[in-house]
């Protein structure tokens, strides 16, 4: 632990505000001491500055913040009257555009701690979860203090271990997981960045060693996520304004435009692929079971490496790792011991985890593969594993969001699987039942399917029709996509509970065994 007490004044912040033309008036002592910010009043601490945000935000939550003890708070023009009228003389900041706002707020009132870490920043369609769990595992292997880590299921700060609410948190959230890092001492954190919090400026301001590119496909494009393909594009691309060094998967589709922009922002470029010229490749890549093994080859060295995921691209998933060790300017020696002793050891929850029944008829595998590109590179690995063998796809789509999946999912799996099983994913404001018919009329012609909106329930089923084809001796493979280990699905606005994926495979595969043991 570390003596790191971050410690600024009201005027501190509102001088902040005021560099980057977003505070509208400052009202209170500037002299004020302010420790930290918090958006969400159940979170606050003492001396926190509370940030009013959100459609859903409510008078009531600054009052309750107040009573925690925040000190101040940061809000916009629109509810500055409102807000003044329950909280009279409590100093605040009435920010112009709240968003950046809180962003460079937070920044100050955390105390800047990324400027005390090696912070990698990890962006992409799909991969985004394995590549920093990987990446955290040979960083782990260097020895001395263990990785931070903020992503899809968990944050890791080195204060507390807890799950995640966004893939990457609203800015009061990130800073204070940064300061919480810095005060537990560690050197490095590694975290997924999504293109929401690009675009809606959670990251503004913080400072990444490394920014790493991994690809980019036609997904999440609706009118609630982004209008357009270029909207997408271009903040996913904003990564490398704010990275002192850029790695760049140098396969990926628009390879050209995300060079460039990597080239523009002035910064060392590092890039990684399955096939040379890049930075950082492999060759001699060979499935070992649910295994792959390759050769890595870097500048510095070479040597053969093995991770326990299946797939090529969970090959170029290490590669983005290794090529950040690279940008992170570990000594080759040091960082060729790390990827020999991380990789193999490395545990990414969801994603192509495997259970087995005792006999080996039935398999279940786990995966969180939840969109086109995911969905072609998890059944290629599928087909590599388990050829020819009876094959049930599991799934369903986001309510209201990235619509394109609603015909690709159901398409790509018809090609693939011999039965499909249409359920529940995140519904949100969409009735589920309407949600799985929906999307059903999009599998191909002669392909068989299920609906089953409630997600437990069609688990058992594709496990208990998995259970009569072992009965007469048939195997089975059994793939379970797009929650991978998450323990809620959301719905009406509510997450709702259940059994995550890799659990109830793992439990119903136990009690198959037990079954036939007596």
């Amino acid at each position: 632990m570390t003596d790191y007490r971050p410690y600024c004044t009201l005027g501190d912040v509102a001088a902040a505000l005021a560099a980057h033309g977003v505070l509208a008036a400052v009202d209170g002592d500037r002299s004020l001491p302010i420790r930290g910010a918090a958006c969400d009043s159940r979170s606050v601490e003492p001396g926190n500055l509370f940030v009013c945000k959100g459609a859903a935000f409510r008078p009531e939550f600054l009052v309750s913040a107040l009573d925690t003890g925040a000190v101040a708070y940061l809000c916009d023009e629109a509810h500055a009257a409102e807000l003044a009228a329950v909280a009279p003389g409590v100093p605040r900041l009435v920010a112009r555009d709240l968003r950046p706002a809180m962003a460079y707020a937070s920044a100050v009132a955390w105390g800047h701690p990324d400027r005390r870490l090696s912070v990698v920043g990890i962006t992409g369609t799909k991969g985004k979860t394995t590549a920093t769990y990987l990446l955290r595992s040979m960083i782990d292997a260097l020895g001395g203090e263990p990785c931070g880590y903020m992503g899809t299921h968990d944050v890791f700060d080195g204060l507390a271990h807890t799950s995640s609410v966004n893939t990457t948190p609203e800015a009061p959230d990130l800073w204070r997981h940064l300061a919480n890092a810095v005060e537990a001492g560690l050197r490095y954190v590694v975290m997924e960045v999504s293109s929401q919090a690009l675009k809606y400026d959670r990251t503004l301001g913080l400072h990444l060693s490394v920014g790493c590119f991994l690809n980019i496909g036609r997904d999440h494009i609706s009118p609630v996520e982004h209008p357009t393909f270029e909207d997408y594009l271009e903040s996913k691309l904003k990564l490398f304004s704010q990275s002192g060094v850029c790695v760049v998967n140098a396969e990926t589709d628009h390879r050209g435009r995300v060079l460039a922009a990597a080239e523009q922002s002035g910064c060392p470029v590092v890039t990684y692929g399955l096939l040379p010229p890049a930075d950082v490749w492999a060759s001699d890549l060979r499935p070992c079971g649910t295994s792959m093994e390759f050769v890595a080859h870097t500048p510095g060295w070479s040597a053969p490496l093995a991770i326990p995921l299946a797939g090529a691209y969970n090959v170029s998933n290490a590669l983005a790792g290794i090529a950040c060790l690279r940008a992170l300017g570990v000594p080759s020696a040091k960082a060729e011991a790390a990827c020999a002793a991380g990789l193999p050891a490395a545990k990414v929850p969801g994603r192509m985890e495997v259970h087995q029944t005792a006999d080996g008829l039935v398999t279940v595998v786990v995966d969180y593969a939840h969109n086109d590109m995911s969905y072609l590179e998890f059944f290629s690995a599928a087909d590599a594993v388990w050829p020819k063998v009876h094959r049930t796809a599991l799934f369903g789509v986001s309510g209201g969001k990235a619509l394109n999946r609603y015909v690709e999912l159901p398409s790509i799996a018809s090609q693939h699987a011999d039965l499909l099983i249409l359920t529940s994913d995140d519904p949100g404001p969409v009735d589920p039942a309407e949600l799985v018919h929906e999307i059903s009329a999009n599998v191909a012609p002669g392909v068989p399917f299920e609906e089953e909106p409630d997600r437990e329930k069609a688990v058992d089923r594709a496990f208990a029709l998995a259970c009569e084809r072992a009965a007469a001796g048939e195997r089975s493979l059994v793939c379970l996509l797009g929650k991978g280990a998450e323990d809620s699905v959301l719905q009406a606005g509510v997450s709702v509970p259940i059994e995550p994926d890799t659990a109830h495979a793992a439990r119903l595969v136990r009690e198959y065994d037990e079954k036939r043991e007596h």
